[in-house]
């Protein structure tokens, strides 16, 4: 048993409040990502997890066993670090072997166990080698296997690639995908990348100020978003927000803001006449317009970012600045006049004073 499972979790340094009654049930096997900016809190709940931070209140249990006064190493956890925390004397293997040799286990179980995960991580052309002969991502493969050859019931990871490029982020995102799926072991993943979290989790838990804003998959969180932080959070390029006033129409409904009026049916919300609210669009689903489209958001190219297979169009209305992300066939020219529209099921709606989606249920 591997389930993870905090209750009314509380975490206080003097009077400053960090984690804030969370309650969160990790299932056995699952991949979860903490995500949220800076001082979220994601961190801290991963290293209280790992029993390396006390708890000021509240449960947390690991395979039905309550943690909160039980040492790191009798959690039957393993922790992934930022910093990769190798020891420049020893070889790969001697690092991989560690942990295995200060319990007193048998040599030859030793070199079955750090053969087996070399194996699974293809660290074993290295085995011989020192960290400072090997790369960032080969050093990162190394603290994984580390903690792999624990064989632990549940693995932390906290900010693994922070300090990796671009390019090898990319592959070890691949690599540690790919390993969960091989062991399935229970996976609690921190990162401030989005990208990572869409990529890597089954569930992500978005975090603000020590308090879960939203819990889902990553398709239920990007087309669903609950509120305005994590509309705003998830997505890249950024969704554009629009604040505009609603009124009631002759057939549906409409919304005044940005210099223009958009007709809604609005079926999908709660709306009503007179309420503020906070239009959002993301930049892929604004479409060039066609003649006799509805729906227009329109102005002057401002700004252009080539991608490549697409291009970020950045224009004025009303105003407002948004963006648009076109296919680069379709990329204007800077400074030319530019016209886009969006289907009505693209859209969010919320609260322009509470944040709150405005989507029916």
């Amino acid at each position: 048993m591997s389930a993870i499972v905090c209750s009314h979790v509380d975490k206080a340094y003097g009077a400053t409040s960090v984690i804030r009654d969370l309650n969160l049930a990790i299932e056995e096997h699952e991949f979860v990502v903490f995500l949220g900016p800076s001082g979220c809190g994601k961190s801290t709940l991963l290293r209280m997890l790992a029993g390396l931070e006390d708890i000021s209140g509240g449960e947390v249990s690991i395979g039905g066993t309550v943690v909160n006064d039980l040492e790191p190493g009798d959690r039957g956890i393993a922790m992934v670090f930022q910093n990769y925390a190798l020891y420049p004397h020893m070889t790969i293997f001697d690092n991989v072997a560690f942990g295995l040799k200060r319990q007193k286990v048998p040599a030859a179980e030793i070199k079955k166990r750090v053969d087996a995960v070399a194996k699974t991580l293809g660290l074993e052309p290295y085995l011989g080698r020192k960290p400072t002969e090997l790369s960032g991502g080969q050093q990162q493969r190394v603290a994984i296997a580390r903690a792999m050859i624990k064989t632990p019931k549940v693995f932390l990871f906290d900010e693994p690639l922070s300090n990796l490029d671009a390019k090898l982020r990319n592959h070890m995102r691949v690599e540690i995908a790919r390993l969960h799926q091989s062991l399935k072991t229970t996976t609690v993943y921190v990162t401030h990348d989005q990208l990572e979290a869409m990529t890597l989790a089954d569930r992500i838990v978005l975090l603000k100020d020590g308090v879960i804003e939203q819990i889902g998959s990553p398709a239920e969180i990007y087309r669903r978003p609950g509120n305005l932080f994590v509309a705003g959070f998830i997505g890249t390029p950024n969704m554009n927000f629009i604040e505009a006033m609603v009124g009631k129409g002759k057939d549906g409904w409409t919304l005044t803001g940005a210099g223009t009026v958009l007709s809604l049916q609005g079926g999908d919300f709660h709306l009503q006449h007179g309420d503020r609210v906070m239009l959002g669009i993301r930049p892929p689903d604004l479409k060039t317009a066609e003649a006799g489209a509805g729906n227009l958001l329109q102005g002057t190219a401002d700004l252009i970012e080539f991608h490549g297979n697409d291009a970020l169009v950045t224009f004025g209305s009303g105003g407002k600045e948004i963006s648009a992300l076109v296919p680069a066939r379709e990329c204007p020219a800077l400074r030319a006049p530019v016209r886009y529209s969006f289907d009505e099921e693209s859209i969010h709606l919320f609260d322009a004073t509470s944040g709150a989606s405005l989507r029916k249920q």
